[in-house]
């Protein structure tokens, strides 16, 4: 059999490399160890193997014996996990759900590419490009990747109208389409307002300021930031939006790691937020950025926090881009609160890390603050009061408010996980927007007035039956106030945006209504402990 020339002359290299003394091993190393490993395998291995494919598998592998948030990323995954965090991709512009199979437009994005050619709310895209995409099972990741392409292409629809028989053709030019990183920004009541945070991105710092300026020009006096579900993003962004709350030179967070100094990041002292009271919500799937705000509020005592117990990621990640476009997302650091608190949570073993929040579900936490200890050797002091507090494994609220769970009976959340609610919503909407735009004007009217009736509550019942769902008249009354608040917090949605959804939803909410108890007080005490 005929041997290349370069297999052999790496055979012979090779053995003259593993016939050397130990001490005379200049490349002797794990990573040529590793190098070595790769090439033999992918030239002298018996069948044809799949090089990248190995690579890959080996940086995995290697990842995995680290902790948790060191990942690898491949091109793709890059792409789709940057996209959220860089505040915009290039798309058609619309918000869309993919209802019974078919793609049903919900809003086109103002003054994006699909508002410009003329689709509706209430549309119904068929056809991409000549090729159908309704009624044939098609993925939502397969029909996001048909809508999207790069800034200037173009992109041909038809689409279903109602009152319009034939298909409508639509040629749509493709554009950089904003993504928010805030969810919501408006007046509770008197003087309070309320921001939320769904992530922490590129442009999160000149969302928040814009919004805090939009509030304080309508009389806001005291500020609810909502970082409930936030699971976290740029460092910069955390500090970007600390500025504006906190006074010069007060320190924010601190990094330090086994190659990585001690880095200490302060606020400037020239925000806009200096003065107001703050309450800052949380819960089990705050983390990361949202822990490094939330534990610079509560160690410079500026906020007090309601909710529960954080997720507890301490870690600072620094991508490594990889040649064809893949990333490493490599753990180099950790992160510190200004009191000293490293709140990351044990991963010794990776099971137990995953299984956590179950685990707290489990001991009681979720419902009880008893339930919840923390040893003293990680007691530290907030930096103004002098108040008690914990790290290790996230950070405690100073007011704890307990999961509500009462409402969701097993038959709202077939309901739900059917998508009941979602295609009931969708039908309302198609019949009655135009209607109930003229009748309410604007969403405060609709938001006082409108009721979801007995009509509505059979047809979601039949609709739940039809999915799938197994009626349950003791479950659905037990559910009925949330369901009618989330059907109404949909509808409000889709005829107007995210902001009026949350004004909706955030009438069930316990954490809410104790920042809003708490802010109603003459004086805003912090807890004692």
């Amino acid at each position: 059999m005929k041997i290349s020339k370069y297999v052999l002359a790496f055979c012979c290299g090779l053995a003259a490399w593993t016939a050397l003394p130990a001490q005379n091993r200049l490349l002797d190393s794990p990573s040529r160890k590793l190098q070595l490993a790769e090439f033999a395998i992918s030239n002298l291995y018996v069948d044809k193997v799949d090089e990248d494919k190995l690579v890959e598998t080996a940086i995995v592998s290697m990842l995995e014996e680290l902790d948790p948030h060191s990942t690898y990323s491949d091109p793709e995954e890059v792409k789709r996990l940057n996209e959220p965090l860089q505040g915009n991709f290039d798309g058609i512009g619309i918000q869309f759900n993919m209802a019974t199979d078919t793609l049903f437009v919900i809003q086109p994005v103002s003054g994006g590419p699909s508002e410009k050619v003329g689709i509706l709310a209430g549309d119904r895209i068929i056809e991409v490009n000549d090729t159908v995409i309704a009624g044939v099972k098609m993925n939502t990741d397969e029909v996001m990747r048909r809508l999207r392409g790069p800034k200037g292409s173009t992109v041909t629809v038809k689409v279903l109208r109602a009152g319009v028989k034939e298909l409508l053709p639509f040629t749509i030019k493709r554009d950089k389409i904003p993504v928010y990183s805030l969810d919501a920004s408006y007046m509770v009541e008197g003087q309070i307002g309320y921001i939320r945070v769904n992530r922490f991105a590129a442009t999160t710092g000149k969302e928040f300021t814009d919004a805090l300026h939009k509030l304080q020009k309508q009389g806001m006096k005291d500020l609810i930031l909502d970082l409930q579900g936030n699971g976290g993003g740029y460092l910069n962004a955390a500090i970007s939006l600390c500025d504006q709350i906190l006074g010069a030179k007060e320190l924010i967070v601190y990094t330090e790691g086994r190659r990585n100094p001690r880095s200490e990041f302060e606020a400037k002292g020239d925000g806009d937020f200096q003065q107001g009271r703050l309450v800052v919500l949380v819960d089990e799937y705050s983390a990361s950025a949202s822990e490094i705000v939330t534990g610079a509020i509560q160690d410079w005592d500026r906020g007090i926090v309601v909710g529960r117990r954080t997720f507890g990621k301490g870690l600072v990640q620094r991508p490594i881009d990889l040649p064809d476009g893949s990333m490493i997302r490599l753990t180099v650091a950790r992160y510190y609160t200004p009191s000293g608190r490293c709140i990351q949570k044990p991963y010794e073993s990776i099971e137990k890390y995953n299984q956590d929040l179950i685990d707290r579900y489990n001991r009681g936490e979720m419902m009880s603050a008893d339930s919840i200890h923390f040893p003293d050797s990680l007691k530290a002091k907030t930096l103004k009061l002098g108040r008690t507090v914990y790290g290790g494994g996230g950070i405690m609220p100073d007011y704890f408010v307990p999961i509500d769970t009462t409402m969701y009976t097993d038959y709202y959340l077939a309901l739900r996980d059917k998508g009941a609610m979602v295609q009931l919503n969708i039908k309302l909407i198609d019949r009655h927007r135009q209607e109930w735009l003229k009748r309410y004007k604007t969403f405060d009217r609709f938001n006082r007035e409108f009721e979801v009736t007995k009509e509505m509550l059979d047809e979601l019942v039949a609709q739940g039956t039809a999915l799938g769902a197994k009626y349950d008249e003791a479950q659905f009354q037990t559910a009925l106030p949330l369901i009618k608040t989330q059907l109404k917090a949909l509808l409000a949605r889709d005829i107007w945006d995210m902001n009026e959804y949350f004004q909706v939803i955030n009438t069930l909410s316990d954490s809410m209504k104790k920042a809003l108890e708490l802010l109603r007080q003459p004086g805003m005490n912090f807890p004692k402990r």
